[in-house]
């Protein structure tokens, strides 16, 4: 059933994430994210007094939780589309890290510390923080000044999500980001076989361990980050840490102990951070301000759908051959796969940030 609520959400999110680009394209910014943010915290409170009664109620859950994948869906892009509005083209990449840092901080701290709670306090208690922290935030979008929609914004149809996605195939720097992420997360992601590789390394209490290090290779990347600023070649930037990401995934498929799987983790982790922040750079600063939000429902799809399919992936492989082979072989079609890319789209491994002018 936890599986399924997963694909529940994800499915939600996935169908309404173009619909929520056009949006942020078509209304001030800022109110998208406040009300979405209103919506999912009603989602909160309504999931609140299901768990007080003796019997809760299976199918609302599901409700709610697809509800909140499309409100996800609806705010994601309005999110994103918001920050070169916020911060200056040079602080860019400061202002990715933050942000990944704080997406890393919450996968981390998030679900321990709803653990502790339900296990201390039980389970309303822990939908009154989470409600509380909605509380929080919905104040400090209300104390933000109004984002208006760009000058030639239009209602959201059908022709202007096409309009974006003509204009993302039209840009090889764009296509490239999302070609390599997918590419990575589809061969080299293995998070679905962790329970079977756990059992190699003593089993159910080195799973938690083997889930955080990739969040706590992120964390590390985003908190020393200070120098990506520095860093121009932006496309190259994006290969060499996909690749890097493949080869720590083929580390981790031959550790022999769980110290250098966890290392081996911790290093993808950092190398897919690093595809993170120069992949926002290259949106936050080509992309034109009329076409963001539309370009950021893309960008939701990219992310989203990968890991997903990477997961489906490797476990047939898995299932056909072994959980090694499926491991290493990814982590090889990982790194293959980012040559196959910069050799087909050489633009984006040419992208300078110094020297690029829009078409």
């Amino acid at each position: 059933a936890v599986g399924l609520l997963g694909v529940v959400e994800l499915a939600a999110l996935l169908t309404f994430a173009l619909l929520g680009g056009a949006l942020a394209d078509a209304l001030d910014r800022r109110l998208m994210v406040l009300m979405s943010e209103a919506a999912l915290m009603v989602g909160s409170m309504i999931l609140f007094g299901n768990s007080l009664v003796s019997q809760p109620i299976v199918w609302l859950v599901f409700v709610i939780v697809s509800l909140q994948g499309a409100f996800d869906a609806m705010q994601t892009p309005s999110l994103a589309a918001l920050l070169p509005r916020l911060v200056d083209r040079e602080e860019l990449a400061a202002a990715a890290a933050l942000g990944s840092m704080r997406s890393t901080l919450g996968m981390i701290a998030g679900p321990a510390l709803a653990g502790v709670l339900i296990a201390v306090a039980g389970l309303p208690v822990a939908y009154v923080v989470d409600i509380g922290t909605f509380v929080v935030g919905l104040v400090c979008l209300w104390l933000m000044k109004a984002v208006p929609p760009p000058a030639d914004a239009e209602r959201p149809s059908i022709r202007r999500i096409a309009e974006g996605l003509r204009y993302a195939r039209s840009r090889p720097e764009l296509m490239g980001t999302y070609i390599v992420d997918v590419v990575a997360m589809f061969f080299g992601m293995p998070i679905a076989l962790f329970p079977a590789i756990a059992a190699g390394y003593g089993g159910a209490k080195v799973l938690g361990l083997l889930y955080a290090a990739i969040a706590v290779g992120s964390f590390l990347f985003s908190a020393t980050s200070g120098w990506t600023r520095n860093v121009h070649r932006h496309g190259r930037a994006v290969v060499v840490a996909a690749t890097l990401w493949g080869f720590a995934i083929i580390g981790f498929g031959f550790a022999p102990s769980l110290v250098v799987a966890l290392l081996c983790l911790v290093a993808a982790g950092a190398a897919d951070m690093m595809s993170g922040i120069f992949r926002n750079v290259i949106w936050n600063q080509t992309i034109p301000d009329s076409l963001r939000g539309r370009l950021a429902s893309i960008e939701l799809l990219s992310f989203s759908g990968g890991p997903l399919l990477g997961n489906f992936e490797s476990g047939v492989v898995a299932s056909l051959f072994s959980v090694r082979f499926s491991v290493v072989s990814g982590g090889v079609l990982c790194v293959l796969g980012c040559a196959v890319a910069l050799v087909a789209l050489p633009a984006f491994w040419r992208y300078d940030a110094r020297t690029w002018k829009a078409a």
